[in-house]
């Protein structure tokens, strides 16, 4: 049982470590960016979402180290529940539920996609590329 435990913790540790990893990988990424080359409305969201990824790994890094994966594990929770209450304040017709849950699944899958110390992910596939967020540009109104 105390095994079980240990192995938990390990695991723990090892999943903190990888998301702190790559924040600071995409936080970097952003300050590699020239400035003024995004739209105004894609600016302030890469800086948002910049500044709440760095007060996540603030936050995580501040924590006594038995506590952080704790942490990591409420933060998408809080972030999900404002996500849901800002979109709720949003227009029917541009579909914010939407919106949010395609921007959800793409954070997601963006963590799988980054190479620690390069920067940014490689999916240009949609032609755009994501430097320091994780949501889409593209207008889904029908």
């Amino acid at each position: 049982m105390c095994g079980d435990l240990d192995d938990e913790d390990g695991l723990e540790a090892a999943l903190y470590a990888r998301f702190r990893a790559h924040a600071r990988t995409l936080l970097k990424g952003r300050s590699d960016d020239p400035a003024g080359r995004a739209e105004p409305t894609s600016a302030y969201m890469d800086r948002l979402f910049a500044d709440a990824l760095a007060r996540c790994l603030r936050d995580g890094d501040d924590a006594e180290e038995s506590r952080r994966y704790d942490m990591l594990a409420a933060q998408p929770i809080v972030l999900a529940r404002l996500a849901g209450f800002l979109a709720a304040h949003a227009s029917l017709r541009e579909d914010p539920l939407r919106k949010v849950i395609e921007a959800l699944m793409h954070g997601y899958a963006e963590a799988e996609r980054i190479e620690p110390g390069h920067g940014h992910d490689h999916d240009d596939q949609h032609g755009h590329d994501h430097h320091g967020h994780a949501y889409p540009h593209h207008d889904h109104r029908h």
